[in-house]
């Protein structure tokens, strides 16, 4: 018997093979398994061992977000990924370049944190774990970092780019007095200070065998610095051999330049990426007002536990979930649910840390703290999802690994080939040319495409209260052309509201005697009347419950029932025609009736139905544009289903299914080629979720069954199923674009800057511009992902 848990919850196989998984929960010692056809086994001994078991592994089992300093481009990620998954205790390890941060999940009883930050300084990189706050203090120091970082480079570079373009002699010298050692004393700051890091990561990676952008970058700078120190401090050498001791100072320093330019826009641009995931962090408080003896005493969010009775001050956002116990307010819950309009919250409502509250103040019992409120949850699954890589990243990121050592290669082809073909100036081409190559090419923008692309459409989902598990479901999802819909819960509200009545005697004197039946039914209709009724219940003498027909009783010694058609069959022979008429109606649609007698007279009549969700029409019209067939299954009576069905506008319906019925028909549809999406409940729909390409939870608020889709719409709204599907392809589009022009840009610009073009135009490529267009490469990549934004 296998599982895994999560927030005390299991997922047994039962030791059925192929069995979707069984939600397990747990109560002290009592155990209930609730299988896919509704079945609870309680009290199992026999699991008992298993799931201590399981309990004792999952402890062990750390998942944890890490940020990674030193990381330069893909290859670096790569590199710290393979690192990390080569550390015995570690089970998975995902590094994202775009966010600079690794994802691990490790045995705690194997392998440490500080394992971890020692393994990955040997390599050459920092390991940091941070809160919030230090993430966002260390965010904007790197920031600054990288922009004083750039002001400086320019400074130095901007006056060797002025004599090296405007008093270069013939020779190749700058013809200014020291002009040469000017150009080189301001040039070698710029390499060896403000360019430092390349060269440090550069013999990092060498020490161990491999390379990176910082290595290409380290080699054609150096090459050109060097060389031109050689041709400054002993010309005669190339003079005697005939040659011009060219000097290129200015391609070494203006490529550093243009390259510390690419990484501040890139930067700045990687800000807009985690944008609606730091709006979220934002609506976490870091203090609270904890009620202790009568008097509220400000603490810190980490010193809150369950139980804890919290002050929520007007204005002030909710620091916890929980239930009100005292206080009446209006909260705004927009950023979690999305509905814009204020709910009121009176004494036993439950409320959601993140929340603003607008009015009044009131006391929370706490039910969850931190990571695991809803809002923490949410934070963690967008947080995984920007952090997961996409199918075709992995592909990218085997040809990353392998781009550098295959370009250097490249630089030194192009070089000799140069150096024995280029004629009389074949050295200074040589020199030029293999620079140039190994500035232009760019890993990074490769590295770059898809995770960018994820990060920011995960955010603008998260956006919308719409939460994807990770990178494949979004790419999954912009193939889907199927959709398969549960009814309850789904197109409808899923509890049932009192839809038609008709009073036959005086309602104001009769209702309070329903209340008082209704009140003790354990019928699930009954707190739908008494709810619909609202009036306070008169005192019942005599109750009885009549299984199969309704409940009985007295009030002042008279007689009083409320039940089904068949109840109403043993007290009336027949109904008055017009009511008769107005229930058969209501029957049409799936409506249930249920009557109302005061001994044998028929005082009122109710149509009780589970109502359509208000948005439900208007979401499969814009489904059934989009060109997507729509499936309705359904475990309700044919009448029902189809009643349903018509007023929404699908027209292929499956009723009266089994949860094995609803997992045939995914298959069945999956063998004919289509791309399926069912959206359930995630738990009575759980093996049709399962074997779905994509699977959707529909919920609102703590409801969410985040643990179980792949998509889960926070809000029960139906509209943002097609927006989820449809963010899915834009993403997916965008990363096509990206991943192409990362592509064309290396294919186009390492051969021009090899000087394919010079044996037909006489053009060279001057390693200052190659600079420029790598880094624009990597910035125009981060900006086209960043119009998912707008989209």
């Amino acid at each position: 018997m296998g599982g895994s848990s999560s927030n005390n919850k299991f997922h047994l196989n039962a030791g059925v093979a192929g069995a979707a998984p069984c939600p397990l929960r747990y109560f002290g010692e009592n155990y209930e398994i609730l299988c896919g056809n509704g079945v609870k086994l309680q009290h199992l001994y026999y699991v008992n061992f298993a799931i201590q078991n399981s309990y004792n592994y999952m402890a062990t089992i750390k998942k944890q977000q890490f940020a990674v300093g030193g990381m330069s481009c893909t290859v670096c990620a790569t590199s710290v990924e393979e690192v990390l998954s080569n550390t015995e205790g570690v089970q998975t390890a995902v590094v994202n370049f775009a966010n600079h941060k690794a994802y691990a999940e490790y045995d705690s009883e194997i392998v440490d944190v500080e394992v971890l930050y020692q393994k990955l300084k040997a390599a050459g990189y920092e390991l940091q774990v941070h809160g919030k706050e230090e993430a966002d203090d260390m965010q904007q120091k790197h920031f600054k970092k990288v922009k004083m970082r750039f002001i400086w480079t320019a400074i130095f570079a901007f006056p060797v780019f002025v004599m090296s373009m405007f008093f270069m002699d013939h020779q190749g010298a700058i013809a200014l007095p020291y002009g040469n050692w000017i150009a080189m004393a301001l040039t070698a700051p710029v390499l060896f200070w403000f360019g430092r890091s390349f060269f440090v990561n550069a013999y990092k990676q060498a020490k161990m065998g491999k390379a990176n952008m910082d290595s290409l970058v380290a080699l054609s700078t150096g090459i050109a610095f060097f060389f031109s120190v050689f041709n400054t401090v002993y010309p005669q050498f190339f003079i005697n051999a005939g040659l011009q001791p060219h000097v290129y100072y200015e391609a070494a320093a203006v490529i550093i330049a243009f390259i510390s330019l690419g990484k501040l826009l890139e930067e700045r641009a990687k800000v807009g990426t985690s944008e609606a995931l730091r709006k979220l962090m934002d609506l976490q408080e870091s203090h609270v007002w904890v009620m202790e003896n009568g008097t509220s005493v400000k603490k810190p969010i980490e010193a809150v536990f369950p139980k804890d009775e919290i002050l929520v001050k007007t204005g002030a956002k909710i620091p916890v979930d929980g239930v009100v116990i005292s206080g009446t307010s209006y909260v705004d819950e927009s950023a979690i649910t999305g509905e814009p309009v204020p709910v009121k919250k009176i004494t036993g409502d439950k409320v959601f840390a993140g929340t603003i509250n607008q009015k009044g103040s009131f006391t929370v019992e706490t039910t969850a703290v931190g990571e695991e409120t809803l809002l923490g949850k949410i934070l963690k699954t967008v947080e995984q999802a920007q952090g997961s890589k996409a199918p075709v990243q992995k592909l990218v990121d085997r040809i990353a690994g392998v781009f550098v050592p295959v370009v250097m290669g490249i630089a030194g082809v192009t070089f000799f080939a140069w150096f024995f073909l280029g004629g009389d100036t074949a050295l200074s081409k040589a020199l030029i040319t293999s620079i140039s190559v190994l500035v232009i090419a760019c890993p990074c923008a490769l590295g770059l495409a898809t995770p960018t692309a994820i990060m920011v459409g995960v955010g603008r989902a998260a956006e919308k209260q719409i939460l994807i598990r990770d990178a494949e479901s979004l790419e999954r999802g912009s193939a889907v052309n199927t959709i398969l819909v549960d009814k309850t819960g789904t197109l409808t509200k899923g509890s049932p509201e009192v839809v038609f009545s008709h009073w036959l005697q005086p309602a104001d004197y009769y209702a309070p005697i329903a209340v008082g039946l209704e009140q003790q039914s354990s019928h699930p209709l009954a707190a739908a009347l008494v709810q619909f009724l609202e009036k306070p219940p008169k005192t019942i003498t005599f109750f009885e419950e009549i299984a199969g027909y309704g409940v009985k009783g007295e009030v002042d010694g008279l007689a009083y029932s409320i039940g089904n058609k068949d109840l109403a069959a043993t007290i009336l022979s027949e109904l008055p025609s017009d009511v008769e008429a107005a229930l058969f109606g209501w029957e049409k649609r799936g409506a249930t009736p249920v009557y109302f007698f005061s001994a044998d007279h028929l005082i009122a009549v109710f149509a009780l139905a589970d109502p359509i969700k208000p948005d439900t029409q208007k979401a499969i019209a814009a489904w059934k544009k989009e060109g997507f067939e729509i499936y309705m299954l359904t475990g309700d009576a044919q009448e029902t289903a189809l009643a349903v069905a018509q007023a929404v506008g699908i027209d292929r319906v499956h009723a009266q299914l089994k949860p094995s019925d609803k997992a045939a028909i995914v298959k069945r549809l999956q063998s004919e080629g289509r791309v399926v999406a069912m959206i359930g409940d995630g738990i009575n729909d759980s093996e049709a979720l399962a074997l779905a390409d994509v699977s959707m939870a529909m919920g609102k608020g703590a409801d969410v069954a985040m643990d179980i889709a792949m998509i889960t719409l926070v809000t029960s709204n139906l509209e943002r199923v097609g927006e989820s599907l449809k963010l899915s392809k834009n993403v997916v589009r965008i990363v096509k674009q990206n991943l192409f022009w990362a592509f064309i840009y290396n294919v186009i610009g390492i051969p021009i800057a090899a000087g394919i073009l010079f044996p037909f135009t006489g053009f060279l490529l001057s390693p200052m511009i190659a600079a420029a267009a790598m880094a624009l490469s990597s910035v125009s990549v981060v900006s086209n992902s960043l119009r998912l934004r707008w989209v």
